[in-house]
């Protein structure tokens, strides 16, 4: 049985566990750890109880849609309410935050290092992150947006590695600059409503109100195009879309291996997520004339990211290149605006945090025994560490949409949604397939392959929990590879909504 108020209990249920770890003295780091693991496992196990509960097919508009609501007044003075639910769109992403945030706990097991606040950090960031995916208000949105900011700041500067402050304040920097054109965009929207409102719902039904036009040193400027290249900007830079991506290498780098886990499976995810939540259905007709710039900057990101990642020669950092090559996937999918595309970006998002999780996480195993992560620095680990070359093959063919894994149905779909709107956009993006095979192949040959470097004789192999934090993901990889069905019914309805919305 599901509780009513289920999406507040696995939205505050971290943050209850965050207080109780700063609670916990500090020479008490096995219940610190624990009680973390106990934090994320319930709100995890809650959000599945929610799946049987889910009718993906309810409704027949976005509002419609919407399932496990709880609507309250909060600022009753500025309208501005405690209004929370999920559909389609939303589902997907808040059983995915509960997978990572519960496995990147598991991982943080070799953190030693002022884990009280570490721990605290991690669950505080994983409230902030189910708050963005199940907020209905823009209001508490953008206050749960900001809410992973500082988390997130601590979690990379403190525990970082050699430059972790230069990473820290980037990544704070770019955050903080979308954060304050999406404050401004919040203002004139609720400026504009009327009644004035912050609630989603409601400035979806007065989008027209946004179309009209106001004066600008002596222009005409459209309102509803200047809201979106403001919001679309704020989210662009948490994608990350080109050219306000620089901050992620930087931040991937220097992080420790489950903060990387949770910046690339989840954090990323929230860029697209707003521009499909807030963008699209509160903008529709800026959404539509934006469409050709979006699908340019997606293709330029698959392009321009995978060339990158070819020539890293960290292993890291060309996992952080090649997540923004695949979000330009997403970016290149919502440009289409058609059914097909909403539906190959919300899998797109999916099976990215289910891969880059992977990836990731394999990269801190290796890093954890020979300490460095220089791809000429190995060769021939399958014959040291043949179980940990099993999962890295699994993952890195996964990354370069192998059919059959679970990186193979939303590129193909992203394909086939974009190719009549966007057809030579479409032609050149089909050509960060063929780079990203090369980057991965690249990489796991002159990893895994060939003669045995002599320095890594006694290199262990991987460990029970460090299979235990890759088991889920890599069962999830060949699962939805062999059998999307189940996610394309989960999302499939409320993108046929979304897209109706936008050609009415």
């Amino acid at each position: 049985m599901v509780p009513a108020n289920v999406l507040s209990i696995i939205t505050f249920l971290p943050l209850v566990g965050a207080l109780v770890v700063l609670c916990i003295p500090s020479s008490q780091r096995d219940a610190i750890r624990y009680t973390a693991v106990l934090a994320t496992a319930v709100p995890f196990l809650l959000t599945l109880m929610m799946l049987p509960s889910f009718n993906p097919g309810a409704g027949t508009n976005v509002r419609e849609g919407l399932q496990f609501i709880e609507n309250y007044a909060w600022i009753t003075t500025y309208g501005i309410r405690y209004h929370v639910g999920v559909d389609g769109l939303s589902m997907p992403l808040v059983v995915l935050t509960g997978l990572v945030a519960l496995f990147s706990v598991i991982a943080s097991w070799g953190i030693t290092k002022a884990i009280k606040a570490y721990f605290a950090l991690l669950l505080f960031l994983t409230t902030g992150m189910y708050g963005v995916f199940v907020a209905l208000d823009f209001f508490l949105f953008y206050v749960f947006w900001e809410v992973m900011l500082l988390p997130m700041y601590f979690l990379i500067g403190i525990w970082g590695g050699p430059r972790k402050e230069y990473a820290a304040i980037k990544f704070f920097l770019y955050t903080l600059a979308g954060s304050v054109l999406m404050l401004l965009a919040l203002i004139a929207l609720y400026l504009q409503s009327s009644p004035n409102t912050f609630d989603l719902l409601e400035l979806m039904a007065q989008h027209k109100s946004f179309t009209r036009n106001f004066s600008a040193f002596g222009y005409i400027v459209p309102l509803s195009k200047v809201l979106f290249v403001g919001l679309f900007i704020g989210f662009a830079i948490k994608v990350p879309c080109f050219p306000f991506h620089t901050w992620l290498p930087d931040a991937h780098v220097e992080a420790p291996t489950p903060v990387s886990v949770i910046l690339a499976a989840v954090l990323l995810k929230m860029g697209t997520y707003g521009i499909m939540r807030i963008c699209l259905p509160l903008l529709p007709d800026a959404a539509l004339w934006f469409a050709p710039t979006l699908a340019l900057l997606g293709v330029i990101n698959i392009v321009y990211g995978a060339l990158c990642a070819m020539a890293q020669t960290d292993m890291k950092k060309l996992v952080a290149y090649s997540s923004v090559s695949h979000m330009g996937y997403c970016l290149l999918a919502i440009a289409a605006s058609n059914e097909m595309g909403l539906t190959a970006a919300s899998f797109q998002m999916f099976s990215h945090g289910i891969v880059s999780a992977q990836l990731f996480l394999l990269v801190g195993v290796i890093y954890d025994r020979a300490h460095h992560r220089q791809i000429d620095g190995f060769g021939g680990i399958a014959q040291q560490m043949p179980v940990y070359t099993a999962f890295a093959g699994l993952a890195f063919f996964a990354n370069l949409g192998l059919p059959g894994l679970i990186g193979f149905p939303g590129e193909a779909l992203t394909f086939l949604s974009a190719f009549k709107p966007f057809m030579g956009y479409t032609v050149i993006a089909i050509t960060g397939v063929i780079l990203t095979a090369a980057f991965c192949l690249w990489m796991l040959q002159r990893v895994f392959l060939g003669p045995k470097n002599p320095k890594y004789d006694t290199l262990p192999e991987i460990t029970l929990r460090e299979k235990l934090t890759l088991v889920p993901f890599a069962v999830l990889t060949i699962l939805f590879g062999f059998y999307p069905a189940p996610l394309f019914k989960l999302m499939n309805p409320a993108m046929v909504n979304l897209a109706s919305w936008l050609r009415p």
